[in-house]
């Protein structure tokens, strides 16, 4: 195999969920399009990759140009509410489903012991800022139903606990032991929102 072909490959083999069928599925569909689709992807990696940043304040993917990211930017948004998430796809679901009208806050990860996933690692260093200085009034967890998911949660209501005058919560029925919100459809997912429980 050509050495270009095979290193192409790696790399979207490398991507979650993919593979090395897939990877080399994909690539073969790109080099052999005559219609610039390579190129249009490559160009899009390229630009992104140059100019998307997390968001200094919720790590939300954004433009660099942009500063804050569009939740941080949205005045109608500063409700008092901030939805702690493990990832961007756990936003994007959320919004999908269009019912929480509030900020967010990535973690960008879970803490894992096997994982070697520690505090440091994850996006929590001006959480207890953020709850002050945007007068936060409740924390909503939505958080995978795991064990690290549960560990994160404790240690981020141990962070945050100093601060006065913040409930928590967590999303209620619906999201079954060892869950990831990916996985969830959009009517259960607005019903455990809905129906979340203070912690």
């Amino acid at each position: 195999m050509n050495s270009k072909i095979e290193r192409l490959i790696k790399q979207f083999a490398r991507l979650p969920r993919l593979g090395a069928r897939a990877g080399q599925r994909i690539v073969l569909s790109l080099l052999q399009d005559k219609t610039g689709r390579a190129e249009s992807l490559a160009n899009a990696l390229m630009d992104a990759a140059a100019t998307i940043r997390p968001c200094p304040c919720c790590g939300v993917l954004t433009d660099i140009d942009s500063g804050a990211c569009e939740f941080c930017r949205d005045a109608s948004r500063a409700n008092g509410q901030l939805c702690i998430v493990r990832d961007l796809s756990d936003v994007w679901v959320l919004e999908k489903t269009a019912i929480f009208h509030g900020r967010y806050h990535i973690l960008g990860g879970l803490l894992s012991g096997a994982a070697g996933t520690m505090p440091d690692d994850l996006n929590i260093a001006n959480l207890s800022e953020r709850v002050k200085n945007e007068n936060i009034t409740e924390v909503i967890f939505a958080l995978p139903n795991t064990v690290e998911g549960k560990t994160t949660q404790h240690y981020v209501m141990s962070v945050i606990g100093t601060v006065p005058n913040v409930r928590f919560s967590e999303l209620a029925s619906g999201v079954p032991l060892g869950g990831d919100l990916d996985y969830l459809d959009d009517g259960t997912l607005s019903l455990a929102f809905g129906a979340r429980r203070e912690i």
